[in-house]
Protein backbone atom coordinates (compact mmCIF):
# COMPACT_ATOMS: atom_id res chain seq x y z
CA UNK A 1 0.00 0.00 0.00
CA UNK A 2 1.16 3.17 -1.23
CA UNK A 3 -0.81 5.48 1.24
CA UNK A 4 -0.86 5.63 5.01
CA UNK A 5 -2.60 7.52 7.65
CA UNK A 6 -1.36 8.11 11.24
CA UNK A 7 -2.71 10.29 14.20
CA UNK A 8 -0.80 12.77 16.22
CA UNK A 9 -1.27 15.96 18.33
CA UNK A 10 0.18 19.63 17.82
CA UNK A 11 0.54 21.86 20.90
CA UNK A 12 -1.57 25.17 20.63
CA UNK A 13 -1.90 26.95 24.31
CA UNK A 14 -3.01 23.86 26.81
CA UNK A 15 -4.77 22.51 23.95
CA UNK A 16 -4.12 19.19 21.75
CA UNK A 17 -5.87 19.85 18.30
CA UNK A 18 -5.46 16.31 16.21
CA UNK A 19 -3.24 15.93 13.17
CA UNK A 20 -3.50 13.55 10.70
CA UNK A 21 -0.06 12.33 9.27
CA UNK A 22 -0.99 11.33 5.48
CA UNK A 23 2.15 9.63 3.77
CA UNK A 24 1.81 9.37 0.27
CA UNK A 25 4.41 7.41 -1.83
CA UNK A 26 4.72 7.80 -5.55
CA UNK A 27 6.94 7.37 -8.59
CA UNK A 28 9.85 9.39 -9.66
CA UNK A 29 12.94 10.76 -8.15
CA UNK A 30 13.66 9.90 -4.44
CA UNK A 31 12.94 12.97 -2.48
CA UNK A 32 10.79 13.79 0.78
CA UNK A 33 8.75 16.64 0.79
CA UNK A 34 6.60 18.10 4.35
CA UNK A 35 3.89 19.93 3.79
CA UNK A 36 0.98 21.36 5.72
CA UNK A 37 2.57 24.75 7.38
CA UNK A 38 5.61 23.14 9.35
CA UNK A 39 8.01 25.13 10.75
CA UNK A 40 11.83 24.62 10.76
CA UNK A 41 12.09 21.89 13.52
CA UNK A 42 9.45 19.99 11.36
CA UNK A 43 10.96 20.33 8.17
CA UNK A 44 14.42 18.96 10.03
CA UNK A 45 12.40 15.71 10.92
CA UNK A 46 13.05 14.48 7.52
CA UNK A 47 16.79 13.97 8.27
CA UNK A 48 16.33 12.78 11.69
CA UNK A 49 13.56 10.26 10.48
CA UNK A 50 15.81 9.01 7.41
CA UNK A 51 18.55 8.46 9.87
CA UNK A 52 16.65 6.67 12.60
CA UNK A 53 14.71 4.11 9.84
CA UNK A 54 17.98 3.18 8.38
CA UNK A 55 19.67 2.59 11.76
CA UNK A 56 16.54 0.79 13.10
CA UNK A 57 17.53 -1.95 10.30
CA UNK A 58 14.24 -1.20 8.32
CA UNK A 59 14.46 0.45 4.21
CA UNK A 60 13.80 4.02 3.55
CA UNK A 61 11.57 3.78 0.42
CA UNK A 62 13.75 5.25 -2.66
CA UNK A 63 10.54 7.09 -4.53
CA UNK A 64 8.89 10.14 -4.00
CA UNK A 65 7.58 10.76 -0.41
CA UNK A 66 4.68 13.20 0.18
CA UNK A 67 3.79 13.88 3.76
CA UNK A 68 0.88 15.88 4.58
CA UNK A 69 0.23 17.44 8.15
CA UNK A 70 -3.51 18.25 8.37
CA UNK A 71 -5.51 20.77 8.53
CA UNK A 72 -3.16 22.65 6.70
CA UNK A 73 -3.71 25.86 8.42
CA UNK A 74 -2.70 25.06 11.42
CA UNK A 75 1.28 25.45 11.90
CA UNK A 76 3.24 22.76 13.60
CA UNK A 77 6.11 22.75 15.65
CA UNK A 78 8.84 21.00 17.55
CA UNK A 79 10.08 17.21 16.97
CA UNK A 80 6.70 15.73 18.22
CA UNK A 81 6.21 14.71 14.51
CA UNK A 82 9.06 12.21 14.07
CA UNK A 83 7.88 9.16 15.29
CA UNK A 84 4.22 10.13 13.79
CA UNK A 85 5.97 10.71 10.12
CA UNK A 86 8.42 7.90 10.71
CA UNK A 87 5.43 4.79 10.84
CA UNK A 88 3.75 6.46 8.02
CA UNK A 89 6.92 6.03 6.27
CA UNK A 90 6.57 2.20 7.31
CA UNK A 91 3.24 1.58 6.72
CA UNK A 92 3.05 3.63 3.22
CA UNK A 93 5.89 1.38 2.09
CA UNK A 94 4.45 -1.63 3.87
CA UNK A 95 7.27 -2.74 6.39
CA UNK A 96 4.46 -2.42 9.30
CA UNK A 97 0.58 -3.25 8.94
CA UNK A 98 -1.62 -0.34 8.67
CA UNK A 99 -4.75 -1.89 10.40
CA UNK A 100 -4.00 -0.56 14.05
CA UNK A 101 -2.73 2.65 13.30
CA UNK A 102 -6.57 3.79 13.01
CA UNK A 103 -6.42 3.18 17.35
CA UNK A 104 -3.39 4.96 18.24
CA UNK A 105 -1.85 7.53 18.21
CA UNK A 106 1.47 8.91 18.25
CA UNK A 107 4.23 10.98 19.65
CA UNK A 108 7.65 11.92 20.31
CA UNK A 109 10.61 12.82 18.75
CA UNK A 110 13.76 10.09 17.18
CA UNK A 111 17.01 10.43 17.81
CA UNK A 112 19.10 9.56 14.63
CA UNK A 113 19.71 5.72 15.98
CA UNK A 114 15.78 5.24 16.43
CA UNK A 115 15.56 5.71 20.03
CA UNK A 116 12.29 8.14 22.01
CA UNK A 117 13.30 11.41 22.86
CA UNK A 118 11.16 13.68 25.34
CA UNK A 119 8.21 15.90 23.84
CA UNK A 120 6.23 18.57 25.41
CA UNK A 121 2.65 18.58 26.00
CA UNK A 122 1.87 14.69 26.49
CA UNK A 123 -0.75 15.83 29.06
CA UNK A 124 -2.87 17.45 26.91
CA UNK A 125 -2.23 15.21 23.98
CA UNK A 126 -3.14 11.96 26.24
CA UNK A 127 -6.47 14.01 27.74
CA UNK A 128 -7.58 14.37 23.75
CA UNK A 129 -6.73 11.38 23.08
CA UNK A 130 -8.68 9.32 25.51
CA UNK A 131 -11.51 11.42 24.27
CA UNK A 132 -11.31 10.23 20.73
CA UNK A 133 -11.26 6.23 22.27
CA UNK A 134 -7.57 6.09 20.75
CA UNK A 135 -4.41 5.00 22.94
CA UNK A 136 -1.38 7.35 22.91
CA UNK A 137 2.35 6.28 22.47
CA UNK A 138 4.68 8.09 24.12
CA UNK A 139 8.58 8.21 24.93
CA UNK A 140 9.51 7.08 28.31
CA UNK A 141 9.84 10.44 29.76
CA UNK A 142 6.65 11.42 28.86
CA UNK A 143 4.80 8.46 30.86
CA UNK A 144 4.94 9.73 34.61
CA UNK A 145 2.79 12.92 33.14
CA UNK A 146 0.75 10.84 30.36
CA UNK A 147 -0.45 8.65 32.92
CA UNK A 148 -1.97 11.37 35.30
CA UNK A 149 -4.92 11.30 32.93
CA UNK A 150 -6.45 8.21 34.62
CA UNK A 151 -8.47 7.16 31.65
CA UNK A 152 -6.23 7.12 29.42
CA UNK A 153 -4.40 3.88 27.30
CA UNK A 154 -0.98 4.67 27.35
CA UNK A 155 1.65 2.59 25.48
CA UNK A 156 5.65 3.53 26.26
CA UNK A 157 8.50 2.31 23.95
CA UNK A 158 12.23 3.05 24.32
CA UNK A 159 12.94 2.41 20.48
CA UNK A 160 11.31 2.42 16.97
CA UNK A 161 12.15 -1.13 16.88
CA UNK A 162 9.69 -2.17 20.26
CA UNK A 163 6.97 0.26 18.49
CA UNK A 164 7.21 -2.19 15.40
CA UNK A 165 7.31 -5.31 17.27
CA UNK A 166 3.63 -3.99 19.17
CA UNK A 167 2.12 -3.57 15.51
CA UNK A 168 3.23 -6.56 14.26
CA UNK A 169 1.82 -8.04 17.24
CA UNK A 170 4.76 -10.11 18.24
CA UNK A 171 6.03 -8.09 21.43
CA UNK A 172 2.72 -6.09 22.84
CA UNK A 173 3.62 -2.90 24.65
CA UNK A 174 1.87 -2.95 28.04
CA UNK A 175 -0.52 -0.21 28.87
CA UNK A 176 1.00 2.30 31.29
CA UNK A 177 -0.33 3.07 35.04
CA UNK A 178 -0.66 5.86 36.82
CA UNK A 179 1.21 5.91 39.71
CA UNK A 180 -0.70 5.32 43.10
CA UNK A 181 -1.17 8.94 44.79
CA UNK A 182 1.18 8.96 48.13
CA UNK A 183 0.90 11.61 50.70
CA UNK A 184 3.76 13.44 50.71
CA UNK A 185 4.91 15.84 53.16
CA UNK A 186 4.57 19.41 52.19
CA UNK A 187 7.69 21.20 50.91
CA UNK A 188 6.52 24.52 52.30
CA UNK A 189 7.87 26.16 55.47
CA UNK A 190 5.40 26.26 58.95
CA UNK A 191 3.58 29.05 59.72
CA UNK A 192 5.09 28.00 63.29
CA UNK A 193 7.93 29.77 62.54
CA UNK A 194 6.43 32.99 62.66
CA UNK A 195 6.64 35.09 66.16
CA UNK A 196 4.04 37.50 66.73
CA UNK A 197 2.60 39.24 63.83
CA UNK A 198 -0.97 37.56 64.86
CA UNK A 199 -2.83 40.08 62.85
CA UNK A 200 -0.91 39.49 59.42
CA UNK A 201 -1.37 35.73 60.47
CA UNK A 202 -5.05 36.13 60.45
CA UNK A 203 -4.97 38.03 57.62
CA UNK A 204 -3.13 35.16 55.98
CA UNK A 205 -5.51 32.16 57.04
CA UNK A 206 -8.83 34.14 55.88
CA UNK A 207 -6.80 34.62 52.57
CA UNK A 208 -6.59 31.22 52.38
CA UNK A 209 -10.21 30.09 53.22
CA UNK A 210 -11.48 32.41 50.90
CA UNK A 211 -8.93 32.24 48.04
CA UNK A 212 -8.53 36.03 48.52
CA UNK A 213 -5.63 38.82 46.87
CA UNK A 214 -3.53 39.89 50.18
CA UNK A 215 -0.99 42.67 50.11
CA UNK A 216 1.05 43.32 53.12
CA UNK A 217 2.99 46.44 53.76
CA UNK A 218 5.74 47.41 56.47
CA UNK A 219 9.15 48.10 57.26
CA UNK A 220 11.71 46.11 55.66
CA UNK A 221 12.61 43.04 58.00
CA UNK A 222 9.03 42.60 59.83
CA UNK A 223 8.32 39.08 57.87
CA UNK A 224 6.08 40.22 55.02
CA UNK A 225 8.43 37.60 52.60
CA UNK A 226 8.34 35.01 55.46
CA UNK A 227 4.31 35.05 56.45
CA UNK A 228 3.97 35.47 52.43
CA UNK A 229 6.00 32.17 51.41
CA UNK A 230 3.88 30.15 54.06
CA UNK A 231 1.02 30.46 52.65
CA UNK A 232 1.05 27.62 50.65
CA UNK A 233 1.27 25.56 53.63
CA UNK A 234 -2.22 25.97 54.41
CA UNK A 235 -4.00 25.87 50.95
CA UNK A 236 -6.09 22.58 50.48
CA UNK A 237 -4.26 20.14 48.37
CA UNK A 238 -5.49 19.88 44.40
CA UNK A 239 -8.43 18.31 42.83
CA UNK A 240 -7.82 15.77 40.26
CA UNK A 241 -8.99 18.24 38.32
CA UNK A 242 -7.40 21.10 39.20
CA UNK A 243 -4.36 18.81 39.43
CA UNK A 244 -4.71 17.55 35.31
CA UNK A 245 -4.68 21.80 34.72
CA UNK A 246 -1.94 22.57 36.43
CA UNK A 247 0.09 19.80 34.88
CA UNK A 248 -1.26 20.26 31.23
CA UNK A 249 0.20 24.20 31.95
CA UNK A 250 3.54 22.78 32.63
CA UNK A 251 3.62 19.98 30.12
CA UNK A 252 3.43 22.74 27.21
CA UNK A 253 5.59 25.35 29.04
CA UNK A 254 9.90 24.93 29.46
CA UNK A 255 9.52 24.42 32.93
CA UNK A 256 10.44 20.95 34.07
CA UNK A 257 11.57 21.30 37.97
CA UNK A 258 8.04 20.42 39.06
CA UNK A 259 7.73 16.97 40.34
CA UNK A 260 4.88 17.21 42.78
CA UNK A 261 1.89 17.76 40.79
CA UNK A 262 -1.03 17.32 43.86
CA UNK A 263 0.65 20.75 45.15
CA UNK A 264 -0.21 23.91 44.51
CA UNK A 265 2.01 26.21 42.48
CA UNK A 266 4.39 29.25 44.10
CA UNK A 267 5.33 31.51 41.27
CA UNK A 268 7.76 34.05 42.66
CA UNK A 269 9.46 36.09 39.71
CA UNK A 270 11.87 38.98 40.25
CA UNK A 271 10.53 42.69 40.12
CA UNK A 272 12.82 42.83 37.20
CA UNK A 273 10.29 40.51 35.46
CA UNK A 274 8.89 42.01 31.71
CA UNK A 275 5.10 41.87 30.97
CA UNK A 276 5.74 39.12 28.75
CA UNK A 277 7.19 36.64 31.48
CA UNK A 278 4.36 37.60 33.87
CA UNK A 279 1.53 37.17 31.04
CA UNK A 280 3.19 35.48 28.63
CA UNK A 281 4.49 35.30 24.88
CA UNK A 282 6.37 34.57 22.11
CA UNK A 283 6.46 33.50 18.47
CA UNK A 284 5.37 30.38 19.63
CA UNK A 285 3.00 31.31 22.79
CA UNK A 286 4.49 29.93 26.11
CA UNK A 287 2.34 30.68 29.63
CA UNK A 288 4.33 32.95 31.62
CA UNK A 289 4.14 33.62 35.62
CA UNK A 290 0.61 33.91 36.23
CA UNK A 291 -0.54 31.09 34.05
CA UNK A 292 1.87 28.83 36.18
CA UNK A 293 0.76 30.04 39.27
CA UNK A 294 -2.72 28.68 37.76
CA UNK A 295 -4.89 27.75 41.38
CA UNK A 296 -1.77 28.12 42.76
CA UNK A 297 -0.06 31.39 44.51
CA UNK A 298 1.85 34.20 42.57
CA UNK A 299 3.76 36.28 45.15
CA UNK A 300 5.11 39.89 44.37
CA UNK A 301 7.59 40.32 46.42
CA UNK A 302 8.75 44.37 46.76
CA UNK A 303 5.47 45.28 44.31
CA UNK A 304 6.10 49.10 43.79
CA UNK A 305 9.74 48.26 42.21
CA UNK A 306 7.85 46.23 39.63
CA UNK A 307 7.77 48.50 36.52
CA UNK A 308 4.33 49.89 36.42
CA UNK A 309 3.23 48.72 33.35
CA UNK A 310 4.27 45.50 34.05
CA UNK A 311 2.02 45.09 36.78
CA UNK A 312 -1.40 46.68 34.62
CA UNK A 313 -0.93 43.51 32.97
CA UNK A 314 -2.69 41.68 35.40
CA UNK A 315 -5.67 43.52 35.89
CA UNK A 316 -7.85 41.97 33.46
CA UNK A 317 -6.68 37.91 34.54
CA UNK A 318 -7.26 38.83 38.07
CA UNK A 319 -10.77 39.15 37.12
CA UNK A 320 -11.20 37.03 33.75
CA UNK A 321 -8.93 34.27 35.61
CA UNK A 322 -7.15 33.40 31.80
CA UNK A 323 -5.08 34.84 29.53
CA UNK A 324 -5.71 35.39 25.67
CA UNK A 325 -2.54 35.84 23.71
CA UNK A 326 -2.84 36.78 20.25
CA UNK A 327 0.05 36.53 17.25
CA UNK A 328 -0.87 36.91 13.81
CA UNK A 329 -1.27 33.39 12.60
CA UNK A 330 -2.79 32.01 15.91
CA UNK A 331 -4.37 32.79 19.10
CA UNK A 332 -3.45 30.42 22.59
CA UNK A 333 -6.00 30.64 25.60
CA UNK A 334 -3.88 30.22 28.95
CA UNK A 335 -5.73 29.64 32.39
CA UNK A 336 -4.83 32.18 34.76
CA UNK A 337 -6.71 31.69 38.28
CA UNK A 338 -4.05 32.40 40.46
CA UNK A 339 -4.01 33.96 43.98
CA UNK A 340 -2.22 37.21 43.95
CA UNK A 341 0.06 37.60 47.11
CA UNK A 342 2.17 41.17 47.22
CA UNK A 343 4.32 42.66 49.74
CA UNK A 344 5.98 46.19 49.51
CA UNK A 345 7.39 49.04 52.33
CA UNK A 346 5.04 52.12 52.94
CA UNK A 347 7.92 54.38 51.25
CA UNK A 348 11.07 54.56 49.39
CA UNK A 349 13.09 54.54 52.55
CA UNK A 350 10.50 52.03 54.33
CA UNK A 351 10.51 53.57 57.57
CA UNK A 352 7.13 55.71 57.06
CA UNK A 353 5.01 54.87 60.21
CA UNK A 354 7.92 52.62 61.85
CA UNK A 355 7.75 53.92 65.62
CA UNK A 356 11.13 53.23 66.07
CA UNK A 357 13.32 54.86 62.54
CA UNK A 358 12.13 58.04 61.67
CA UNK A 359 11.17 58.26 57.87
CA UNK A 360 13.46 60.62 55.70
CA UNK A 361 10.84 60.94 52.32
CA UNK A 362 8.68 63.92 51.89
CA UNK A 363 5.30 63.67 51.44
CA UNK A 364 5.78 63.97 47.68
CA UNK A 365 8.00 61.05 47.49
CA UNK A 366 5.93 58.88 49.32
CA UNK A 367 3.16 59.77 46.89
CA UNK A 368 5.06 58.90 44.00
CA UNK A 369 6.28 56.00 45.67
CA UNK A 370 2.71 54.53 46.08
CA UNK A 371 1.58 55.82 42.64
CA UNK A 372 4.03 53.32 41.41
CA UNK A 373 0.74 50.85 41.75
CA UNK A 374 -2.43 52.08 40.36
CA UNK A 375 -5.91 52.41 41.88
CA UNK A 376 -7.94 50.11 39.63
CA UNK A 377 -5.09 47.38 39.93
CA UNK A 378 -5.00 47.97 44.26
CA UNK A 379 -9.08 47.55 43.83
CA UNK A 380 -8.54 44.31 42.91
CA UNK A 381 -6.56 43.17 46.11
CA UNK A 382 -9.50 42.25 48.45
CA UNK A 383 -7.19 42.98 51.49
CA UNK A 384 -4.87 45.29 52.77
CA UNK A 385 -2.75 44.99 55.88
CA UNK A 386 -0.20 46.69 57.78
CA UNK A 387 2.85 44.39 59.27
CA UNK A 388 4.42 46.38 61.94
CA UNK A 389 7.74 45.70 63.48
CA UNK A 390 7.79 43.26 66.93
CA UNK A 391 9.50 44.07 69.64
CA UNK A 392 13.51 42.64 70.43
CA UNK A 393 12.30 40.89 73.74
CA UNK A 394 9.29 38.91 71.51
CA UNK A 395 11.99 37.17 69.63
CA UNK A 396 14.20 36.62 72.59
CA UNK A 397 11.23 35.07 74.65
CA UNK A 398 10.77 31.44 74.54
CA UNK A 399 7.32 31.10 74.71
CA UNK A 400 4.91 28.47 73.39
CA UNK A 401 4.86 28.00 69.94
CA UNK A 402 2.54 29.60 67.33
CA UNK A 403 0.34 27.80 65.96
CA UNK A 404 1.41 25.52 62.95
CA UNK A 405 0.23 25.29 59.48
CA UNK A 406 -1.25 21.61 59.97
CA UNK A 407 -3.82 23.29 62.65
CA UNK A 408 -4.57 26.39 60.30
CA UNK A 409 -4.97 24.01 57.30
CA UNK A 410 -7.98 22.00 59.02
CA UNK A 411 -10.16 25.40 59.56
CA UNK A 412 -9.41 26.38 55.91
CA UNK A 413 -10.47 23.32 54.29
CA UNK A 414 -13.96 23.12 56.57
CA UNK A 415 -14.62 26.75 55.67
CA UNK A 416 -13.47 26.13 51.99
CA UNK A 417 -16.30 22.63 52.33
CA UNK A 418 -19.00 25.16 53.67
CA UNK A 419 -17.97 27.59 50.43
CA UNK A 420 -18.31 24.24 47.69
CA UNK A 421 -20.99 23.07 49.09
CA UNK A 422 -22.92 26.80 49.12
CA UNK A 423 -21.96 27.97 45.92
CA UNK A 424 -19.48 25.29 44.19
CA UNK A 425 -16.63 27.76 44.25
CA UNK A 426 -14.36 30.33 46.76
CA UNK A 427 -15.76 33.53 47.95
CA UNK A 428 -13.47 35.54 46.43
CA UNK A 429 -15.25 34.17 42.76
CA UNK A 430 -18.96 35.20 44.04
CA UNK A 431 -20.60 37.17 41.39
CA UNK A 432 -23.11 40.16 41.78
CA UNK A 433 -26.18 37.70 41.77
CA UNK A 434 -24.60 35.31 44.35
CA UNK A 435 -23.52 38.61 46.64
CA UNK A 436 -27.06 39.50 47.05
CA UNK A 437 -27.59 35.74 48.09
CA UNK A 438 -25.11 35.02 50.06
CA UNK A 439 -24.03 38.24 51.71
CA UNK A 440 -27.26 39.86 52.97
CA UNK A 441 -26.43 42.80 55.52
CA UNK A 442 -29.25 43.59 58.06
CA UNK A 443 -29.99 46.94 58.97
CA UNK A 444 -27.30 48.34 60.87
CA UNK A 445 -24.71 46.34 59.05
CA UNK A 446 -25.73 47.83 55.66
CA UNK A 447 -25.18 51.16 57.29
CA UNK A 448 -21.89 50.59 58.61
CA UNK A 449 -20.66 49.34 55.18
CA UNK A 450 -22.43 52.67 53.59
CA UNK A 451 -20.42 55.02 56.27
CA UNK A 452 -17.20 53.30 55.26
CA UNK A 453 -17.53 53.87 51.67
CA UNK A 454 -18.51 57.56 52.34
CA UNK A 455 -16.02 58.22 54.44
CA UNK A 456 -12.97 57.12 52.51
CA UNK A 457 -14.36 57.23 49.14
CA UNK A 458 -14.02 53.35 48.07
CA UNK A 459 -15.16 52.18 44.75
CA UNK A 460 -17.90 49.89 43.82
CA UNK A 461 -15.54 47.41 43.31
CA UNK A 462 -13.90 47.55 46.83
CA UNK A 463 -17.66 47.50 48.28
CA UNK A 464 -18.10 44.52 46.68
CA UNK A 465 -14.76 42.90 47.89
CA UNK A 466 -15.35 43.87 51.42
CA UNK A 467 -18.32 41.92 51.48
CA UNK A 468 -16.53 38.66 49.91
CA UNK A 469 -14.10 39.21 52.60
CA UNK A 470 -16.71 39.47 55.33
CA UNK A 471 -18.60 36.37 54.43
CA UNK A 472 -15.21 34.31 54.59
CA UNK A 473 -15.01 35.64 58.20
CA UNK A 474 -18.53 34.57 58.79
CA UNK A 475 -17.81 31.30 57.15
CA UNK A 476 -14.67 30.90 59.44
CA UNK A 477 -16.81 31.67 62.83
CA UNK A 478 -19.12 28.82 60.51
CA UNK A 479 -21.64 31.65 61.29
CA UNK A 480 -25.10 31.75 58.48
CA UNK A 481 -25.26 35.54 58.52
CA UNK A 482 -22.44 38.32 58.60
CA UNK A 483 -22.87 40.31 61.32
CA UNK A 484 -21.34 43.49 62.35
CA UNK A 485 -18.08 41.95 63.73
CA UNK A 486 -17.60 40.41 60.39
CA UNK A 487 -17.93 43.36 58.54
CA UNK A 488 -16.18 45.85 60.70
CA UNK A 489 -12.65 43.22 60.34
CA UNK A 490 -13.30 42.92 56.71
CA UNK A 491 -13.53 47.09 56.68
CA UNK A 492 -10.34 47.16 58.95
CA UNK A 493 -8.62 45.20 56.06
CA UNK A 494 -8.68 48.23 53.48
CA UNK A 495 -5.80 49.73 54.98
CA UNK A 496 -4.24 51.40 52.23
CA UNK A 497 -7.94 52.59 50.48
CA UNK A 498 -8.48 54.26 54.39
CA UNK A 499 -4.11 55.65 53.60
CA UNK A 500 -3.33 54.56 57.19
CA UNK A 501 0.03 52.66 55.86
Amino acid sequence: MSLAIVYTRAKCGVDAPLVRVETHLSNGLPSLSIVGLPETAVKESKDRVRSAIINSHFEFPSRRITINLAPADLPKEGGRFDLPIAIGILAASGQVPVKPLEHIEFLGELGLTGELHTVQGSLPAAIKSTAAKRALVVPPANVNEATLCQQATIFSCQHLLQLSAHLHDREPLIPQQAKPKTQTSLCYPDLCDVKGQALARRALEIAAAGKHNLLFCGPPGTGKTMLASRLPSILPPLSQQEMLEVAAIYSVSQQKNRQDFYQRPFRNPHHTASSVALVGGGSNPQPGEISLAHHGVLFLDELTEFQRQVLEVLREPMESGEILISRANRQAIFPANFQLIAAMNPCPCGYYGDLQKACRCSLDKRRRYRDKISGPLLDRIDMQVTVNRIPVSALRQKKQPAESSADIIKRVIRCRAIQKQRQHHCNAQLNNAQLEQYCHLGGDEQHLLEQAVTRWHLSPRAYHRILRVARTIADLAEAQTIDSQHLTEAISYRALDKDII
